[in-house]
């Protein structure tokens, strides 16, 4: 007789075993040229063999896809999705704890695989996303998670995929949006500023004689999880997610980095100036937040936003983009084609989403492109993945099929079957 968890265990076992042949498809690698009419075989959740004739395993399921287009599923950078819901339900938001210096929080544990956000965002092409802390100085540690799964281990790619630094500016105003009117005079906000910047550089000195003293004792020595959460990125094992807008920030955030000896990833920039060079001789890739927006300052191009792709393309900087809300997560694609119509080449504009995301986040030999290896992370489409008009068929995750219905599809059945 076999035992309950023994035939789940087989069950669970034949499901992941199981093959899938995508037949007659045009396929998007991304890091190479397309294939038309080819297939790709998945096996074990992982991409087995890709080509115009594969043997057919026994026991396969078929999948007929002449005439559509396979892509790797899209890959949202920076994002609350998971740790946030609705912004007038506070109980819906975990987005952020109290204190400024937090490192030790994960926000991998907070997520809710339940959201509504995720099904939405999944129907638009997204397969995965760097989840980020929010609040205070250093919010904690970001995670990027696979939007399909139970819980948030199974959801899990990397549970600590940077440590989010939302770094200190200069701010002259109150309040929060959009009642953010009350004027600060500058030296009440100089003040300010400065004591949050000497905070966070001696959270930082403290963290490194932590680590001093912890490799000069022995096996007594007092753990302090605070200080603990530092050490992969004062070893260099943990790039710092560093969120900032404007050139003289930006500056201040090079000068930081620089200084503390830390591997950084910007994120969130407008107004790069003349840090641009900088940053590229630094070596530092970009997380863009939306294109579709005005500019923050009044005498600044009304392109700004999106001509800055471009510009980073031509410079020779890495870079990819996030929402960084829930609400719109779904729009990512959309935010890549805008900078399309200004002078950004289609081809990076894709790679903007799959493999440049991919490769920032350490995880390009997993996800972020169609290769053999590689997590089989797809979508199934009638067209370019960034256009508005194009329907994701059919999409797979760890190389399982995943329900593309979400709220919207829902509602959109029920009103049109209205009697």
């Amino acid at each position: 007789m076999i035992r309950p968890a023994l035939a789940l265990l087989c069950l669970c076992f034949s499901l992941a075993a199981e093959s899938i042949l995508i037949r007659g498809a045009s396929i998007h690698p991304v890091t190479s040229a397309e294939i038309a009419g080819a297939s790709l075989l998945i096996t074990d959740g992982v991409i087995a063999d890709i080509g115009p004739k594969i043997q057919i395993p026994k026991g396969a399921k078929i999948v007929e896809a002449k005439g559509l287009h396979l892509y790797p599923g899209l890959i949202n950078s920076a994002t609350t999705m998971g740790l946030f819901e609705i912004s007038s339900v506070r109980e819906t938001d975990d987005s952020a704890e109290l204190g400024d210096f937090n490192p030790q929080l994960r926000a991998v544990v907070a997520i809710n695989p339940e959201s509504e956000h995720i099904p939405v965002s999944r129907a638009n092409g997204l397969t995965s996303a760097i989840v980020l802390p929010m609040g205070g100085i250093i919010a904690g540690q970001a995670a990027l998670v696979h939007l399909d799964g139970w819980t948030w281990e199974e959801m899990a790619l990397s549970r600590a995929a940077a440590l989010h630094l939302r770094f200190p500016v200069l701010e002259m105003t109150a309040g929060e949006p959009p009642n953010r009117v009350a004027r600060i005079p500058f030296k009440e906000a100089k003040t300010r500023y400065d004591e949050r910047l000497q905070r966070l550089n001696a959270f930082v000195e403290q963290s490194r004689r932590y680590q001093t003293a912890k490799k000069a004792s022995g096996a007594g020595f007092r753990v302090d999880l605070l200080y603990e959460a530092m050490l992969p990125v004062l070893d260099n094992h943990m790039p710092v997610l560093v969120t900032v807008e404007r050139e003289r920030d930006i500056r201040a955030a090079l000068d930081f980095a620089a200084r503390q000896k830390i591997r950084i990833v910007l994120a969130g920039v407008r107004e790069p100036g003349q840090q641009i060079n900088r940053i590229r001789d630094m070596k530092i890739p970009v997380i863009l937040s939306s294109t579709l927006a005005l500019p923050i300052e009044e005498d600044a191009p009304y392109d700004s936003a999106f001509t800055l792709p471009v510009e980073l393309f031509k410079a020779g900087i890495r870079f990819a983009f996030g929402t960084f809300t829930s609400y719109n997560a779904r729009n990512l694609p959309y935010q890549a084609a805008a900078a399309v119509a200004f002078g950004l080449p289609a081809e990076e504009a894709l790679k903007s989403v799959t493999i440049n995301a991919a490769e920032i986040w350490g995880v390009a030999g997993k996800i972020g492109s169609i290769e053999r290896g590689k997590l089989a992370d797809l979508i199934l489409t009638d067209g370019d993945p960034l256009e508005t008009r194009t329907q994701i068929k059919q999409m797979f995750i760890r190389g399982l099929p995943v329900s593309l219905e979400s709220k919207h599809t829902r509602l959109y059945e029920k009103y049109m079957n209205r009697p």
